[in-house]
Protein backbone atom coordinates (compact mmCIF):
# COMPACT_ATOMS: atom_id res chain seq x y z
CA UNK A 1 0.00 0.00 0.00
CA UNK A 2 1.08 3.09 -0.67
CA UNK A 3 0.70 6.80 1.06
CA UNK A 4 1.11 10.34 -0.50
CA UNK A 5 2.83 12.96 1.19
CA UNK A 6 1.29 16.84 0.11
CA UNK A 7 -0.69 15.67 -2.88
CA UNK A 8 -1.24 12.73 -5.10
CA UNK A 9 0.15 11.11 -8.67
CA UNK A 10 0.07 13.31 -11.69
CA UNK A 11 -2.83 12.07 -14.18
CA UNK A 12 -1.70 11.36 -17.24
CA UNK A 13 -4.23 10.95 -20.36
CA UNK A 14 -5.39 7.46 -21.21
CA UNK A 15 -4.71 7.96 -25.00
CA UNK A 16 -1.27 8.93 -24.13
CA UNK A 17 -0.66 5.79 -22.18
CA UNK A 18 -0.90 3.68 -24.66
CA UNK A 19 2.28 4.85 -26.35
CA UNK A 20 4.05 5.42 -22.96
CA UNK A 21 7.82 4.51 -22.04
CA UNK A 22 8.29 3.71 -18.00
CA UNK A 23 11.76 5.19 -16.88
CA UNK A 24 12.59 3.62 -13.80
CA UNK A 25 15.49 5.74 -11.81
CA UNK A 26 16.93 3.74 -8.42
CA UNK A 27 19.34 4.14 -5.83
CA UNK A 28 21.02 0.64 -5.00
CA UNK A 29 21.91 0.20 -1.47
CA UNK A 30 19.15 -0.06 1.33
CA UNK A 31 16.04 0.93 -1.70
CA UNK A 32 16.65 -2.05 -4.22
CA UNK A 33 19.24 -4.06 -2.36
CA UNK A 34 18.90 -5.22 1.25
CA UNK A 35 20.83 -2.52 3.26
CA UNK A 36 22.50 -5.51 5.40
CA UNK A 37 22.63 -8.89 2.87
CA UNK A 38 23.10 -6.31 -0.57
CA UNK A 39 20.19 -8.80 -1.52
CA UNK A 40 17.33 -8.30 -4.48
CA UNK A 41 15.30 -10.78 -3.70
CA UNK A 42 12.35 -9.48 -1.86
CA UNK A 43 12.41 -7.67 -5.33
CA UNK A 44 12.21 -10.24 -7.73
CA UNK A 45 8.30 -9.23 -8.38
CA UNK A 46 8.78 -5.87 -9.55
CA UNK A 47 11.52 -6.72 -11.65
CA UNK A 48 9.71 -9.35 -13.40
CA UNK A 49 7.01 -6.94 -13.71
CA UNK A 50 9.67 -4.17 -15.46
CA UNK A 51 10.58 -6.94 -17.55
CA UNK A 52 7.41 -7.49 -18.69
CA UNK A 53 5.79 -4.13 -19.04
CA UNK A 54 9.17 -3.75 -21.08
CA UNK A 55 9.93 -0.74 -19.12
CA UNK A 56 13.75 0.40 -18.48
CA UNK A 57 15.39 0.12 -15.01
CA UNK A 58 17.72 2.63 -14.73
CA UNK A 59 20.46 1.83 -11.50
CA UNK A 60 21.76 5.10 -9.69
CA UNK A 61 24.21 4.47 -6.97
CA UNK A 62 26.80 6.33 -4.55
CA UNK A 63 28.55 2.87 -5.81
CA UNK A 64 31.54 2.68 -7.84
CA UNK A 65 31.53 1.88 -11.89
CA UNK A 66 33.49 -1.01 -10.87
CA UNK A 67 31.02 -2.38 -7.88
CA UNK A 68 27.55 -1.36 -10.83
CA UNK A 69 28.57 -3.61 -13.63
CA UNK A 70 28.79 -7.15 -11.85
CA UNK A 71 25.46 -6.28 -10.46
CA UNK A 72 23.76 -5.11 -14.11
CA UNK A 73 25.12 -8.21 -15.32
CA UNK A 74 22.87 -10.22 -12.63
CA UNK A 75 20.04 -8.17 -13.16
CA UNK A 76 20.62 -8.57 -17.02
CA UNK A 77 20.55 -4.85 -17.39
CA UNK A 78 22.08 -3.10 -20.49
CA UNK A 79 20.51 0.72 -19.96
CA UNK A 80 22.64 3.32 -19.24
CA UNK A 81 24.22 3.93 -15.66
CA UNK A 82 24.81 6.50 -12.97
CA UNK A 83 27.70 6.22 -10.62
CA UNK A 84 29.20 7.75 -7.30
CA UNK A 85 26.62 10.28 -6.59
CA UNK A 86 25.83 11.00 -9.82
CA UNK A 87 29.80 11.51 -10.91
CA UNK A 88 29.08 9.82 -14.12
CA UNK A 89 26.77 8.48 -16.92
CA UNK A 90 27.61 5.49 -18.36
CA UNK A 91 25.92 4.94 -21.41
CA UNK A 92 26.18 1.75 -23.77
CA UNK A 93 27.79 2.71 -26.93
CA UNK A 94 25.48 3.45 -29.40
CA UNK A 95 22.50 3.25 -26.83
CA UNK A 96 20.86 6.34 -28.57
CA UNK A 97 19.76 7.42 -31.80
CA UNK A 98 21.47 10.82 -31.50
CA UNK A 99 25.00 12.47 -30.77
CA UNK A 100 25.12 12.70 -26.92
CA UNK A 101 26.42 16.08 -25.57
CA UNK A 102 29.56 16.25 -23.65
CA UNK A 103 30.30 12.21 -24.09
CA UNK A 104 33.20 11.22 -24.47
CA UNK A 105 33.97 7.36 -25.86
CA UNK A 106 35.49 4.52 -23.04
CA UNK A 107 35.43 1.26 -23.53
CA UNK A 108 31.98 0.07 -24.45
CA UNK A 109 30.55 3.18 -22.72
CA UNK A 110 29.91 6.56 -24.15
CA UNK A 111 30.81 8.62 -20.53
CA UNK A 112 29.35 12.10 -19.47
CA UNK A 113 31.89 12.80 -16.57
CA UNK A 114 30.05 15.40 -13.64
CA UNK A 115 32.31 15.04 -11.17
CA UNK A 116 35.62 16.28 -9.86
CA UNK A 117 38.52 13.99 -10.06
CA UNK A 118 38.90 11.76 -7.16
CA UNK A 119 42.48 12.53 -6.53
CA UNK A 120 41.23 16.51 -5.98
CA UNK A 121 38.54 15.28 -3.46
CA UNK A 122 41.39 13.45 -1.19
CA UNK A 123 43.49 16.52 -1.42
CA UNK A 124 40.47 18.73 -0.31
CA UNK A 125 39.23 16.09 2.35
CA UNK A 126 43.19 16.01 4.24
CA UNK A 127 42.70 19.97 3.98
CA UNK A 128 38.87 20.14 5.64
CA UNK A 129 39.86 17.81 8.22
CA UNK A 130 43.23 20.24 8.97
CA UNK A 131 41.05 23.44 9.02
CA UNK A 132 38.46 21.87 11.24
CA UNK A 133 40.56 20.15 13.67
CA UNK A 134 38.63 16.59 13.12
CA UNK A 135 39.14 13.52 12.00
CA UNK A 136 38.09 13.11 8.65
CA UNK A 137 38.94 9.23 7.28
CA UNK A 138 37.57 8.67 3.50
CA UNK A 139 37.97 5.52 2.18
CA UNK A 140 41.89 5.66 0.81
CA UNK A 141 42.87 6.31 4.55
CA UNK A 142 41.11 3.41 5.44
CA UNK A 143 42.82 -0.45 4.51
CA UNK A 144 40.39 -2.91 2.79
CA UNK A 145 39.23 -4.77 5.74
CA UNK A 146 38.44 -1.56 7.51
CA UNK A 147 36.05 -0.90 4.09
CA UNK A 148 34.97 -4.60 4.56
CA UNK A 149 34.24 -4.11 8.16
CA UNK A 150 32.07 -0.82 7.67
CA UNK A 151 29.83 -2.23 4.57
CA UNK A 152 29.60 -5.57 5.12
CA UNK A 153 31.12 -6.68 2.04
CA UNK A 154 33.13 -9.31 1.02
CA UNK A 155 36.98 -8.70 0.01
CA UNK A 156 36.38 -8.53 -3.67
CA UNK A 157 33.58 -6.76 -3.31
CA UNK A 158 35.63 -3.99 -1.38
CA UNK A 159 38.43 -4.41 -3.83
CA UNK A 160 35.69 -2.92 -6.33
CA UNK A 161 34.04 -0.30 -3.81
CA UNK A 162 37.47 1.30 -3.37
CA UNK A 163 38.15 2.15 -6.84
CA UNK A 164 36.84 5.56 -6.60
CA UNK A 165 36.67 8.19 -9.11
CA UNK A 166 34.20 10.70 -8.75
CA UNK A 167 33.07 10.40 -4.66
CA UNK A 168 34.90 10.50 -1.43
CA UNK A 169 32.12 8.21 1.51
CA UNK A 170 34.23 9.64 4.67
CA UNK A 171 33.98 8.74 8.25
CA UNK A 172 33.32 11.70 10.14
CA UNK A 173 34.79 11.31 13.54
CA UNK A 174 34.15 14.39 15.82
CA UNK A 175 32.15 15.33 18.87
CA UNK A 176 30.37 18.39 18.11
CA UNK A 177 31.03 18.06 14.46
CA UNK A 178 27.87 20.23 12.53
CA UNK A 179 26.99 19.84 9.01
CA UNK A 180 27.01 23.43 8.31
CA UNK A 181 31.10 23.36 9.13
CA UNK A 182 31.46 20.73 6.74
CA UNK A 183 29.33 22.47 4.24
CA UNK A 184 30.96 25.57 4.36
CA UNK A 185 34.87 24.21 4.29
CA UNK A 186 33.79 21.93 1.52
CA UNK A 187 32.04 25.21 -0.57
CA UNK A 188 35.20 27.63 -0.06
CA UNK A 189 36.42 24.61 -2.24
CA UNK A 190 34.25 24.42 -5.00
CA UNK A 191 32.80 21.04 -3.33
CA UNK A 192 29.97 20.16 -1.04
CA UNK A 193 28.78 16.82 0.96
CA UNK A 194 26.07 14.97 1.12
CA UNK A 195 24.64 11.87 3.42
CA UNK A 196 23.99 8.43 2.24
CA UNK A 197 22.85 5.37 4.35
CA UNK A 198 26.37 4.55 6.11
CA UNK A 199 28.46 7.22 5.05
CA UNK A 200 28.66 11.36 4.16
CA UNK A 201 29.88 11.59 0.77
CA UNK A 202 32.65 14.54 -0.44
CA UNK A 203 32.10 15.44 -4.14
CA UNK A 204 31.73 18.51 -6.58
CA UNK A 205 28.59 20.16 -8.34
CA UNK A 206 27.60 16.33 -9.15
CA UNK A 207 24.52 14.98 -7.59
CA UNK A 208 21.95 12.35 -8.42
CA UNK A 209 19.62 15.01 -10.01
CA UNK A 210 21.98 16.73 -11.99
CA UNK A 211 22.83 13.29 -14.15
CA UNK A 212 19.18 12.06 -13.46
CA UNK A 213 17.84 15.28 -15.64
CA UNK A 214 20.43 15.24 -18.35
CA UNK A 215 19.37 10.87 -18.59
CA UNK A 216 15.95 11.97 -18.44
CA UNK A 217 16.08 14.43 -21.33
CA UNK A 218 17.63 12.14 -23.64
CA UNK A 219 15.42 9.59 -23.25
CA UNK A 220 12.22 12.23 -23.56
CA UNK A 221 14.12 13.14 -26.69
CA UNK A 222 14.04 9.90 -28.20
CA UNK A 223 10.43 9.35 -26.98
CA UNK A 224 9.53 12.31 -28.81
CA UNK A 225 11.26 10.95 -31.96
CA UNK A 226 9.15 7.73 -31.18
CA UNK A 227 6.34 9.85 -30.88
CA UNK A 228 5.62 7.78 -27.61
CA UNK A 229 4.94 10.40 -24.07
CA UNK A 230 7.39 9.36 -21.00
CA UNK A 231 6.68 8.41 -17.19
CA UNK A 232 9.51 8.44 -14.98
CA UNK A 233 9.69 7.17 -11.79
CA UNK A 234 12.44 7.31 -9.09
CA UNK A 235 12.70 5.49 -5.70
CA UNK A 236 15.71 6.10 -3.01
CA UNK A 237 15.89 6.18 0.77
CA UNK A 238 18.64 8.69 1.96
CA UNK A 239 19.16 12.35 1.50
CA UNK A 240 21.69 12.15 -1.43
CA UNK A 241 18.60 10.53 -3.32
CA UNK A 242 16.49 13.69 -3.10
CA UNK A 243 17.61 15.21 -5.84
CA UNK A 244 16.78 12.66 -8.02
CA UNK A 245 13.26 12.19 -6.41
CA UNK A 246 13.09 15.51 -7.24
CA UNK A 247 13.97 15.21 -10.71
CA UNK A 248 11.05 12.70 -12.06
CA UNK A 249 6.78 12.56 -11.96
CA UNK A 250 6.56 9.76 -9.34
CA UNK A 251 9.19 9.61 -6.35
CA UNK A 252 9.23 7.09 -4.02
CA UNK A 253 10.73 6.68 -0.39
CA UNK A 254 11.26 3.83 0.83
CA UNK A 255 12.09 2.93 5.08
CA UNK A 256 15.33 2.71 6.26
CA UNK A 257 16.33 -0.59 8.05
CA UNK A 258 15.24 0.64 11.58
CA UNK A 259 11.78 1.17 9.61
CA UNK A 260 11.84 5.15 9.53
CA UNK A 261 12.22 7.21 6.92
CA UNK A 262 14.59 9.85 6.05
CA UNK A 263 13.28 13.09 7.87
CA UNK A 264 15.71 15.14 5.36
CA UNK A 265 13.51 13.73 2.42
CA UNK A 266 10.29 15.51 3.00
CA UNK A 267 8.50 17.53 -0.51
CA UNK A 268 5.88 17.73 -2.20
CA UNK A 269 4.21 14.37 -3.69
CA UNK A 270 6.69 12.55 -2.19
CA UNK A 271 5.58 8.61 -2.21
CA UNK A 272 6.06 6.62 1.27
CA UNK A 273 5.91 3.39 0.50
CA UNK A 274 5.75 0.61 3.33
CA UNK A 275 8.53 -1.62 3.60
CA UNK A 276 12.13 -1.50 4.50
CA UNK A 277 14.44 -1.32 1.06
CA UNK A 278 13.69 -4.02 -1.72
CA UNK A 279 10.10 -4.92 0.04
CA UNK A 280 9.11 -1.23 0.27
CA UNK A 281 10.93 -0.83 -3.43
CA UNK A 282 8.80 -4.29 -4.58
CA UNK A 283 5.77 -3.37 -2.82
CA UNK A 284 5.64 0.12 -4.38
CA UNK A 285 6.27 -0.24 -7.75
CA UNK A 286 3.85 -3.47 -7.97
CA UNK A 287 0.89 -0.90 -6.67
CA UNK A 288 2.14 1.77 -8.98
CA UNK A 289 2.83 -0.21 -12.28
CA UNK A 290 -0.75 -1.41 -12.97
CA UNK A 291 -2.12 2.13 -12.46
CA UNK A 292 0.52 3.41 -15.58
Amino acid sequence: MLSVSGGSYTVIKEDSLTKAHILILTDLDGTLLDATTYSYEAATGALSAIQTLGATLILVSSKTRSEMEPLRLRLDNRHPFIVENGGALFIPMGYFPFPLEQAAPRGDYEVVEIGTPYVRLRTALKEIGRDLGCRLRGFGDLSLEEVSDLTGLSPAETLLATQREYDEPVVVESNGMVWNRLSAAAATRGLRWTRGGRFYHLMGGNDKGVASRRLIAWYERRAQQEGRALITVGIGDSLNDLPMLEAVTYPILVREPDGSYDPDVQFPHLTRAEGVGPVGWNRSLMDLLPTL
